[in-house]
């Protein structure tokens, strides 16, 4: 299968991370994705190295599968905890918001493997020289932060220019999504969005509604001018930071504005103030479902479109 080379690579059974989303990867949803044979990624957000160690170690406690930490180097408390994760012999690291090239060097004596999130060629490409083991390729049809090339133009581009691994991210729900980004050349997939609704997924109530009940076009993406763009599903506060915008607030009356919005939403379940993160393919995910039978859907959707198109090929 093409997705041979990372399940060797992270031993893992099937080609799925789970998107490291702040405040709601954390240790009952990362080990029941790595549990049914993906790679389940706590995600530190801008967390204190303290309570990311403690989801490590529940982690541990649920799971003696391979599982990731996300590390936003843009945290307060990215150093600390990009060397707590060699104290807590974590196996994979995944990097998003910055360039982690200054904790290779530590990583690699720690036998970590290294996975950075990359938005652009010639970021993959300096990842690749760093010594990156792969890289995870997020189109702008994520949830979150985003960049702004799509994962079917972006994912080709990068696999035509490094060697190593790519998983591919970003409007990515279905066995049909799967299969193209397979096509398209990656080595494996990042889903987000589809986790969301997982049983194991301990998001606020509400906002499993207000992904159950998303359209195709129910998404925005806010905070473009402050230079960290957020993919969201619409609502009040969406609403009102857009309108920010184009009256020419500035980046730091939006980036007060936005502090804490993501809380709001994952704990509190605040409709109207919480900041829902969500990709595009938020309107292809209603149905709940553990994190195995998601898994085993994916693939079994994923095996079936690649015999399909095999057979239309042919005729």
């Amino acid at each position: 299968m093409v997705a041979y080379k990372i399940c060797e690579m992270l031993d893992i059974e099937v080609p799925i991370f789970q998107g490291g989303m702040a405040w709601v990867a954390e240790h009952n949803l990362v080990s029941a994705v790595s549990n049914a044979g993906g790679l389940g990624i706590i995600a530190a957000g801008n967390a204190p190295t303290e309570i990311v160690r403690e989801e490590i170690r529940k982690t541990k406690e649920k799971t003696k599968k391979p599982f990731g930490v996300n590390i936003m180097l843009l945290s307060p408390y990215a150093d600390e905890i990009a060397h707590m994760v060699c104290e807590e012999g974590v196996k994979v690291v995944t990097t998003g918001a910055g360039n982690p090239g200054k904790y290779f060097e530590l990583w690699k004596d720690a036998g970590i493997k290294v996975i950075p999130v990359v938005p652009s060629v010639a970021l993959a490409k300096r990842m690749e020289r760093y010594g990156a083991d792969a890289v995870v390729v997020e189109g702008c049809e994520s949830g979150g932060h985003i960049g702004e090339l799509t994962t079917m133009v972006l994912v080709p581009q990068i696999r035509d220019a490094v060697n190593i691994p790519v998983i591919a991210a970003g409007g990515i729900a279905d066995g049909r999504g799967v299969a193209a980004a397979f096509m398209l050349g990656a080595d494996g997939v990042q889903i987000g969005t589809r986790f969301l609704l997982a049983h194991e997924c301990i998001i606020h109530s509400n906002y499993k509604q207000k992904v159950k009940k998303a359209k195709d076009i129910d998404t925005q993406v806010t905070g473009r001018v402050t230079g960290h763009p957020v993919r969201v599903l619409r609502n009040k506060l969406s609403r009102e930071f857009l309108k920010l915008e184009r009256e020419g607030v500035s980046p730091e009356k939006l980036d007060e504005l936005g502090a804490g919005t993501l809380r709001k939403a994952v704990i509190e379940g605040d409709i109207d103030t919480g900041s829902f993160m969500a990709g595009q393919v938020a309107g292809m995910v209603s149905k709940e479902q553990s994190c195995e039978e998601i898994i085993k859907e994916l693939m079994e959707e994923t095996y079936q479109v690649i015999k399909t198109v095999g057979k239309n090929i042919s005729c």
